[in-house]
């Protein structure tokens, strides 16, 4: 089978949060590159919006959406629109996603107790929360279809400790790959393969834009990988077209490390 075929994800209904920039727009680009229709989803509306009109003046079919996943009913209202719009929703990337601040081994106010209840709380309605929200909405429309793919944005702080991420961080992505095992089995019987992407190092603005800015903190990060640098963003590009396409019909309930080697030490 030829390659553009295996992965073809043409046409394909599409909804990426966290889409404005990072992880997310790389995978929006992605999918719209490859001839699917994206809508992005993303609290930056200023952000957002010059990037829908670059992509539309490409040829791409996108469209913008601006909300905060933390408000569910608004986030539910946004896919249910999406699916409604097309008839159908065939791909969806529950990647929205913060920091919690800096982990223990890197700053004081990394420390558990002196982690602030409202971060923890803030942290939780947009890590774990709003993605048990995009893949229930997702799961609704896609079983009725009995086809479909969702992908989660996890990270290797899900997978073992990472002393240089924040508590609430951590927690909330190990919870979502638990999340992800949890809804891949009760929705194999309807063809609907739900997997994790787990990112290592990836110079995004997550830190708040730390890794950008602070020369230090890029060091530290890039040294814990044994590839001894930071992944660019298109890095996650071939991950997440795989999960969307054809070519994971058989992949469901992973949750796949892209992180330079990390989690192989």
């Amino acid at each position: 089978m030829k390659a553009e075929k295996i992965f073809d994800v043409s046409g394909r209904v599409t909804i990426v949060t966290g889409a404005a920039s990072g992880l997310g727009l790389a995978m929006a680009e992605v999918m719209a590159a490859n001839g699917a229709w994206v809508t992005m989803i993303d609290v930056n509306g200023d952000g957002l919006g010059p990037i829908v009109r670059r992509m539309t003046g490409a040829g791409l079919a996108v469209e913008g959406v601006a909300l905060d996943v933390a408000d569910t009913e608004r986030l539910k209202a946004a896919i249910d629109a999406v699916a409604g719009k097309h008839g159908r929703l065939d791909v969806v990337f529950a990647n929205a996603g913060i920091s919690s601040g800096p982990g223990f081994a890197l700053a004081p106010e990394g420390r558990i107790e002196a982690l602030p209840m409202e971060t923890w709380d803030r942290v939780l309605a947009i890590n774990l929360s709003s993605v048990f929200v995009t893949v229930r909405q997702a799961a609704i429309h896609m079983k009725r279809q009995k086809s479909g793919r969702i992908v989660v944005t996890s990270s290797i702080a899900g997978i073992k400790s990472e002393p240089v991420v924040g508590y609430a961080y951590a927690a909330t992505k190990a919870a979502v790959n638990n999340l992800v095992r949890q809804a891949a089995m009760e929705l194999a019987p309807f063809n609907v393969m739900v997997n994790a992407i787990a990112p290592g190092p990836f110079l995004t603005n997550i830190a708040g834009g730390r890794l950008h800015t602070h020369p230090e903190v890029r060091a530290t990060f890039a040294n814990m990988v044994p590839l001894k640098r930071l992944a660019d963003t298109d890095e996650i590009k071939g991950l997440a077209l795989l999960l969307a396409s054809p070519a994971s019909s058989f992949i469901t309930g992973t949750v796949i490390p892209i992180d330079g080697g990390c989690t192989a030490e």
